[in-house]
């Protein structure tokens, strides 16, 4: 009932209009759907997404994609057993045979893989983060219990996710609830709070949003945008509850010309290590991430060192890539994974990526990408992996609230299953 019978992708729209891939995989019985998001600020080591370069969609069309899923990878996978994850991952692998994904696209095969991870759930009759949970632990050798994550809101865009001249991409609130609903509910106040701080302050254009929901004021510098979260959590009541998390994406305003990092003033490596250390002790900083470019291993490595009581966490330049993790592990760059899986490409790949974090004893958050669909699978898989950390964006856009209606679904699901257990027992 699980053999492979059909493989349809066709052509949908991500969050910023642009052209992505969705896939479904039909068995027998069941079927799955999956679509595939794609990022702005891209590490140069990540996956390739193959597009099309003519002058449908300004070059960004995905045609040459869809014709290797429908060409290249289904005859190959008709008839195989859509449960046999690894080994599907791997059929394609091969076919593809390059080191990046460069010529299938990984935005290509990465779509049939979790289509694929779906089809296999529902043929199972189970949901999807248990599926999950289950092929992690088939996959790695490694128990992780099903946790439902403290969400990372980014609520003030910055960089690329912007068009301001603020340099850092994104500032996050961490709201750390005794349930998720709570801590939904808490990241919720202060988005709408720190908006009516914002309007009269910078004005009524300044609440449009950025491509992760969260809003772009025209800010220069972090202390400003970290001003603007820790008032907005003051005022929201939450001080004791409700962290910040900064991602940098420093390798985009890394200038390798003069070694510098260009933010509200020219940066040597020593003195953004000392700013980062300065803004630590001001505000109540938890987790950076990228705080240098994506090359930089020794950098983190030093930050990591000065600064043992907060993550800093490995994007660009960990990629969700084994070797890339490997290589940060030896340096000691790090103590936290992103984990992206349109960056490598195969969930199969994701989950080995993620239990090397583990191994190496670091934490693991699963992140969206700021071209994202309404698929939820994220959301799943953070739970499956026992991570304990989402990046999904504010709590605003569809394409957002999407994943964290998926983790209140999850959550009352679970909530129930552990009722009834108590009740069985009794």
């Amino acid at each position: 009932m699980s053999t492979i019978k059909n493989i349809h992708a066709h052509r949908i729209l991500d969050s910023r209009g642009n052209p992505t891939i969705e896939v479904t995989i039909t068995t027998a019985s069941h079927s799955g759907t999956a679509s595939v998001p794609s990022g702005a600020s891209t590490g140069i080591h990540e996956a390739l997404e193959l597009r099309d370069h003519t002058k449908s969609f300004h070059g960004l069309d995905v045609q040459k994609a869809i014709h290797n899923i429908h060409h290249k990878i289904k005859p190959k996978l008709i008839g195989k057993n859509c449960t046999q994850q690894a080994h599907i991952d791997q059929i394609m692998l091969n076919l593809d045979n390059t080191p990046n994904k460069s010529s299938l696209g990984a935005n290509a095969i990465l779509a049939v893989s979790l289509a694929c991870a779906r089809a296999a759930a529902n043929s199972q009759h189970i949901p999807l983060y248990r599926y999950l949970h289950q092929l992690f632990q088939k996959e790695t050798n490694m128990l992780k219990a099903l946790e439902l994550p403290h969400p990372f809101m980014n609520i003030i865009n910055g960089g690329k996710h912007a068009g301001t001249k603020l340099a850092m991409q994104e500032f996050m609130i961490v709201p750390t609830g005794k349930t998720f609903h709570d801590s939904l509910r808490m990241g919720s106040e202060i988005y709408h709070t720190l908006k009516e701080i914002i309007k009269p302050k910078y004005g009524p254009q300044a609440i449009n949003v950025g491509d992760e929901g969260g809003f772009a004021p025209p800010l220069t510098n972090a202390q400003q945008a970290l001003d603007l979260l820790t008032l907005a959590i003051k005022k929201s009541g939450y001080q004791k509850q409700v962290s910040i998390a900064i991602d940098c994406a420093a390798s985009e305003f890394y200038n390798p010309k003069n070694q510098k990092y260009h933010l509200h003033k020219i940066m040597s490596s020593q003195q953004l290590t000392q700013y980062y250390l300065d803004l630590i002790k001001k505000y109540p900083i938890i987790s950076i991430e990228d705080p240098f470019h994506q090359e930089d291993f020794h950098n983190f490595a030093n930050l990591n060192k000065l600064a043992k009581h907060i993550q800093i966490v490995g994007d660009d330049l960990t990629v969700t890539n084994l070797e890339r993790i490997h290589q940060a592990t030896e340096y000691n760059s790090c103590s936290c994974l992103l984990l992206k899986l349109n960056q490598i490409g195969t969930l199969t790949e994701a989950l080995h990526s993620a239990a090397a974090a583990y191994n190496a004893d670091w934490q693991v958050m699963v992140s969206h990408r700021s071209g994202e669909t309404e698929d939820t699978f994220i959301a799943d898989l953070a739970v499956a992996l026992g991570c304990g950390m989402i990046k999904a964006g504010a709590p605003c856009r569809s394409e957002r609230t999407a994943k964290y209606n998926r983790l209140l679904q999850i959550e009352e699901e679970l909530t129930t299953s552990k009722k009834q257990m108590i009740k069985q027992k009794n």
